[in-house]
């Protein structure tokens, strides 16, 4: 079974107050912030492990990126999978979803063959979850998205699709597209031995011009959406921590919310 992944690397959103928008791009300031695999990602690299373990085959991870988001390829060789594609190549720098998704598909293309593409639901730091989707309708085959459970059988892929208070069952012949949730599964940690192969395994790194693809579909040029203001909201107003016993503090919340006329 050729199993690919989709990966992106994402600021590490734990310290918010890092992240900064420069005023005059609309653009974020990655300097000084921490890169992570998107969360979500990391629950798909585990899933298509699991199913390469169970079925046999390969695990293909590919990431479209600067060329710092090798670490997360790196991070995703670690884990267990067995080969690492960067698309990487200042052509690309500026693409919204639409973009993305065919940039990614002309990549899946150039790999040929594949039963599975597994995507996370969504990335942290756009939270779209609309590239999953845009690779599978590009590539013309099946999707089943917030996936939380997979089985595969006589080439036909057996999914429960999580809803908001309940999940759906649905079947799909391979090859197919697939996103995943938290729920899947818990993402491995890298052991040792795997680090240290990680660090010797070769990344391809794959440009605009490896990939054959329409200048006029990547990048900026290719991406209908455009960002007209992006900025930090300013704290109007601070918190007041009211100190004391349960019934103090009950006694001065009242009294705080009497003068204000909340009360």
């Amino acid at each position: 079974m050729e199993i690919i992944v989709c990966i992106k690397q994402v600021p590490d959103t734990e310290d918010v107050s890092k992240v900064k928008i420069d005023p005059q791009t609309n653009i974020m300031i990655r300097e000084g912030i921490k890169n992570i695999i998107n969360p979500f990602d990391e629950n798909a690299i585990e899933e298509a492990i699991k199913l390469r373990d169970k079925y046999g085959g390969k695990v293909t991870v590919i990431s479209m990126g600067p060329s710092h988001a090798e670490a997360a390829l790196r991070s995703a060789l670690a884990m267990g999978a067995d080969e690492a594609i960067l698309i990487c190549d200042r052509a690309f720098i500026g693409s919204d979803t639409l973009a993305t998704s065919y940039t990614l598909t002309q990549a899946i293309n150039k790999i040929g063959k594949f039963d599975v593409i597994l995507f996370g639901k969504q990335a942290i730091d756009g939270d779209t979850a609309q590239v999953g989707p845009g690779v599978a309708e590009q590539l013309g085959i099946a999707q089943i998205t917030y996936v939380r459970k997979i089985e595969i059988k006589n080439n036909i892929l057996r999914a429960e699709r999580a809803l908001e208070n309940s999940f759906e069952v649905v079947e799909v012949k391979l090859p197919c597209a697939v996103t995943v949730t938290k729920e899947i599964n818990e993402p491995r940690y890298a052991s040792m031995k795997g680090l240290l192969m990680a660090r010797k395994k070769q990344i391809h790194v794959w440009s605009a011009e490896d990939l054959d693809v329409d200048k006029d579909k990547i990048g900026l040029d290719g991406s209908p959406t455009q960002v007209v203001k992006i900025f930090t909201p300013q704290t109007k107003h601070e918190g007041e921590i009211l100190d004391g016993t349960a019934s103090e503090v009950a006694d001065k919340l009242v009294s705080k919310l009497t003068e204000h006329k909340l009360f």
